[in-house]
């Protein structure tokens, strides 16, 4: 498996991050890691492995990247207000810098003319981040795979809400959605999966409003709950993506 390893300031963090590239050809895909995660969790974890057959096939390559949890959804005793703001500045490394990067690769790589969506992936409060990536942004990611999230700021900012935790809240700023916006085609046209168990350490609650809110507004995400017997942790996060790549891919 072909891999490359970058790392490079980033003038949205104003700190240099580390990301690593696997595969040769194929779609692009960007793999946020669990929470606290770093982007050789990718690998450390065997994600890799699973998915090395449409990797080594050139049907897919994967950018993993840092998450700066620790500086945002996971610092509980820090200010609120700073922490939403420098998760949005997270966000703005991804969307205008790392994406653009995998999508200039992926067009050298494949030949392609036009810069391709890219299929966000995480699992845990990585699935948190990646299904609002593509709820936001669904001009620059094509559909999604989020398993065992959990789909509320409150997660991370319990007790504390203003303008930018909202907007970063799916099962809030959805539910107030308007279904004549202009994101509603790209929504539509699009292919996304979000998944999760009933087991151990699974918390499906906002998984379920999701499904619902989705529902009610003819968004036609692949919303998936398995069984009791599924619990939040790597083995069954394998088994899910062997499932689900087919869908996204085909």
């Amino acid at each position: 498996m072909e891999t490359q390893y970058f790392k490079e300031y980033s003038p949205a963090l104003g700190r240099e991050m580390e990301c690593k590239l696997y595969g040769h050809a194929g779609r692009p895909m960007l793999f946020i890691p669990c929470q606290d995660g770093r982007f050789f969790d990718f690998e450390n974890y065997h994600m890799a492995g699973t998915l090395a057959p449409w990797i080594e096939s050139g049907q897919l390559m994967v950018l993993s990247i840092d998450t700066m949890d620790k500086e945002t959804w996971s610092d509980k005793t820090g200010d609120p207000y700073w922490r939403i703001r420098r998760y949005e500045q997270w966000l703005d490394y991804i969307v205008q810098e790392a994406c653009p990067m995998l999508q200039r690769i992926a067009c050298e790589r494949n030949g392609w003319d036009s810069l391709p969506g890219i299929i966000p992936f995480g699992c845990s409060l990585g699935a948190t981040h990646v299904l609002n990536l593509y709820l936001r942004h669904p001009d620059l990611f094509d559909g999604c795979l989020a398993l065992s999230g959990i789909y509320t700021a409150s997660y991370g900012f319990d007790g504390y809400m203003d303008e930018v935790v909202y907007r970063n809240s799916p099962v809030d700023y959805m539910a107030n959605f308007p279904t004549d916006h202009p994101f509603m085609d790209y929504y539509r046209s699009k292919k996304a999966v979000v998944c999760c168990g009933q087991g151990d350490w699974e918390q499906p609650a906002t998984t379920w409003r999701m499904k619902e809110i989705f529902e009610q507004k003819g968004i036609p995400v692949w919303v998936d709950i398995w069984g009791s017997d599924v619990c939040h942790d790597w083995p069954w996060w394998y088994k899910q993506v062997i499932y689900y790549m087919p869908h996204l891919l085909g």
